[in-house]
């Protein structure tokens, strides 16, 4: 325990951010007033007393005394090592500061008592565990400064108090933190806030060394990389000397290129890290060619290339006008996406999460409709580039997301090295033939086109062999198709999709004028006005020598017929200039392979005898005209039964004995000699036998059939029909109408039967082709044998046909 002694008066020596602790030896300048005041005021008063002059040495906090000060004695006055006068002070004691008093001098004169510090003696064992422990740190300081002379020093200190003052000594300690340990009067307590002020700064020093050294060593390995590679390229310079080679260009050096281009954050990491790979893989490793070709591929991908949209809605509808006739339904669509576009930028909302607006767009319709002519088109009417993607055929899941680069011959998918042939980010991607893809053991392109094509997720698109994000939101991606059913339900669903139903004959002679017709006679080597065709030759080769949804034959025959008319030109057999007429046709490309059933002479018609009847359906080729043959069995051959041929599917077969359910059943009410049913087998035939046919919609047509089998009532030659029907004889709604329609008005008919609830699909049939056609809507079979059938005197046959 601490305890007191003797009073004692003595001057204030005041230090003003500076402690000095017992032991402590320090020089003080004179030249400071209050310094020069208290020194001689302890030098007047020793003159009285024996012994050397004593000051109390207190410290200065921004104006306030600390409560303890240190009984100093001034050793020697002389002059400092700069020449001014100066004072050396030893440290002796503690004293605690009481009341004011008066004495000679200046200065600032205080009563005060010593303070007995001393320790217990012996030590006890935790403080003697204490001073070691202090010993360590104080050892391990010194020797890190190299102060080997003060650890011995250090190590010689006994006395428990003068170890801990000691400390005062230590530059780390902050002047609040002397002033603790002045004013801990306990010797074991002061000495344990040495030891934890200098673990506290071992600890610091510790971490301040641990970053110094990572910096350290950071910069040293960037000099040593700096160094290395500076020496790598004049190996590589003396090499290339050395075989007679020419100095590589700076595009040869992938850093620099890397570093110059401009890629997007991430990608340039990427491409970083493969050049460090690069430049630490050898000549002959076949690593560094997977690197280069990679490397390449990344700089040449147009990551931040983009074509502006003409937001000329006005001037992109005349565009598709121009370059398509009919397709209304497409170039809406267009329209209208390009005018939402538009709305968005002038709001600044083109690009929402990360995401901009882009399309998908499935062209649904037969061949030859120009669906992949569409694409091309629907680039030049927005100003963006244009790529088309065949798919028929793809099998391998790699041609949509690239291979991974552990292959030979790896390559990025196919969409990848689209964007990168069209040198932008957001060009006009075709599709082409998407429901060809096929799937096999190396997987389905067609799932792989799901993430392609979801405009949810397409802004993340991640190719196999690029391993790096890829922004696929402005592209827009026209896909095209024959048959929709051929497409996935999860592919399908991610896209719009868009019919094209064929052409009317009307729509053909003006792309056959406008389109077909300049192009082929560039390709024969005429010009305008040397061959010219008439409307009317046009519009008989549209109807009589071709008969298709599109105009690929179209096309085909105006080709031919040019080829035949230069041909004649150069062996003399007809002059130039020359207009081609209907009438001309059949002298230079031969007959007609399509007459309408109404042009030809009645005895030829298929119609001309009962149980055939006209009937309408949809293929991968369009709309088309199906015949329904029907016959009955003779009764002496006991072949009782349905027999149904042509390749039918389930659906056809269960429609055919719907059919003949129905006419059993209702015969006597129709007046119709079903007897002859019970005994006799029943034939139905649907010729082009070669050709699947499935579907519910040729019902009513082999009612028909059957009706006029048994009746000997002939089916009208101008009817055609299509519709499903049910055992109680109600016509149900069928698909299609369009198309089916589209093939009549190409076959020639004018009158057709379709179900009353397929009256609201007539708005999608063009207008010139309604005007043409008598469209009649029914509910039930009874007011289709009315229209269909003739009249019995009409020139009904009088025998039943019967099979062989």
């Amino acid at each position: 325990m601490a305890s007191t002694s003797t009073p004692l008066t003595l001057p204030v020596l005041p230090l003003d951010g500076e402690v000095v602790l017992p032991g402590m030896v320090v020089p003080l300048d004179l030249s400071d007033s209050e310094v020069r005041a208290a020194v001689e005021a302890a030098q007047a008063a020793a003159r009285s007393t024996p012994g050397k002059p004593r000051v109390l040495l207190v410290p200065r906090i921004d104006g306030t005394y600390a409560n303890t000060g240190v009984l100093g004695t001034v050793e020697q006055v002389g002059r400092l090592a700069d020449g001014d006068p100066g004072a050396l002070i030893r440290g002796r004691s503690r004293v605690r500061i009481g009341a004011g008093t008066t004495g000679p001098g200046a200065a600032l004169w205080v009563e005060g008592t010593r303070v007995d510090d001393t320790a217990p003696d012996p030590l006890p064992g935790h403080v003697a565990e204490l001073v070691k422990e202090y010993k360590a740190l104080a050892t391990a300081w010194l020797r890190k400064r190299g102060a080997w002379q003060v650890v011995d020093r250090v190590q010689a200190i006994d006395d428990v108090s003068a170890l801990a003052d000691n400390s005062g000594y230590s530059p780390f300690l902050t002047t609040d933190q002397k002033v603790e340990l002045l004013e801990t009067t306990d010797p074991v307590a002061r000495l344990r806030l040495a030891t934890q002020q200098l673990r506290d700064h071992l600890a610091e020093q510790d971490v301040a060394e641990t970053i110094a050294k990572d910096v350290q060593e950071g910069v040293d390995k960037q000099q040593r990389e700096f160094l290395l590679r500076r020496q790598l390229e004049a190996v590589r310079k003396e090499l290339r000397e050395l075989n007679g080679e020419q100095e590589g260009e700076e595009s040869d050096d992938y850093r620099a290129r890397v570093e110059a281009a401009d890629l997007p954050e991430k990608v340039r990491e990427a491409a970083l890290k493969e050049v460090d790979k690069l430049e630490r893989s050898s000549d002959q490793s076949p690593e560094g060619s997977w690197i280069r070709t990679w490397l390449d591929t990344v700089l040449e991908m147009p990551w931040n290339e983009r074509t502006e949209d003409a937001y000329d809605i006005r001037g992109a509808q005349a565009v598709l006008d121009a370059e398509h006739s009919g397709l209304e339904d497409v170039k809406e669509r267009i329209t209208e996406y390009l005018a939402v576009r538009k709305r968005r930028d002038d709001r600044g909302l083109g690009v929402v999460g990360g995401r901009r607006g882009g399309a998908v767009l499935a062209l649904v319709g037969p061949p030859g409709v120009g669906k992949t002519s569409l694409g091309e088109s629907v680039a030049h009417a927005m100003g963006r580039k244009f790529v088309r993607v065949a798919l028929g055929g793809v099998r391998d899941e790699a041609e949509i997301r690239g291979h991974r680069r552990t292959y030979v011959g790896a390559l990025p998918g196919r969409v990848v090295r689209a964007i990168k042939e069209a040198g932008s980010m957001n060009p006009v991607v075709l599709l082409d033939e998407i429901d060809k893809v096929g799937s096999d053991f190396r997987g389905d392109p067609a799932a792989a086109l799901l993430e392609v094509l979801d405009p949810a997720q397409n802004h993340t698109f991640r190719d196999h062999y690029l391993e790096v994000e890829l922004d696929l939101s402005d592209v827009v991606f026209l896909a095209t198709a024959n048959v929709l059913e051929a497409i996935p339900e999860a592919l399908a669903d991610r896209m719009e999709i868009v019919r094209l139903d064929g052409y009317t004959e009307d729509e053909k002679v003006v792309i056959a004028r406008d389109h077909l017709l300049p192009r082929q006679l560039e390709r024969a080597g005429l010009d305008k006005d040397e061959v010219t065709i008439d409307e009317g030759a046009l519009r008989k080769l549209a109807g009589e020598y071709t008969r298709e949804a599109g105009v690929r034959t179209l096309e085909r025959s105006v080709a031919r017929l040019l080829r035949k008319v230069a041909a004649q030109h150069e062996l003399g057999e007809r002059k130039l200039p020359f207009t081609v007429r209907d009438e001309d046709l059949r002298d230079l490309i031969g007959r007609p392979h399509h007459v309408p059933e109404s042009a030809q002479d009645p005895a030829e018609r298929r119609t001309s005898v009962p149980g055939v009847a006209t009937g309408l359906a949809v293929t991968g080729a369009g709309g088309d005209v199906l015949f329904v043959e029907a016959s009955l069995a003779d009764p002496e051959t006991g072949a009782a039964g349905l027999t149904l041929t042509g390749q039918l599917g389930d659906v056809m077969k269960e429609s055919a004995q719907i059919a003949l359910s129905f006419l059993r059943s209702h015969g006597a009410e129709l007046e119709l000699p079903v007897a002859d049913l019970k005994d006799r087998g029943v034939h139905i035939h649907f010729p082009a036998g070669a050709v699947p046919k499935d579907g519910p919609s040729a019902g009513i047509t082999m009612t028909t059939a059957l009706a006029s089998l048994l009746s000997g009532r002939l089916v009208r030659t101008d009817v055609a029909m299509t519709g499903e029907v049910s055992l109680t004889g109600r016509v149900l709604p069928i698909g299609g109408v369009k198309q089916k329609l589209l093939a009549a008005h190409r076959a020639g008919v004018t009158t057709v039967i379709i179900p009353k609830r397929n009256e609201p699909d007539l708005d999608d049939v063009p207008a010139e082709v309604l005007d043409k056609l008598d469209v009649h809507a029914v509910t039930d079979v009874r007011q289709v044998l009315e229209l269909a059938l003739a009249p019995a005197t009409a020139g009904a046959a009088p025998e039943v046909p019967v099979a062989a």
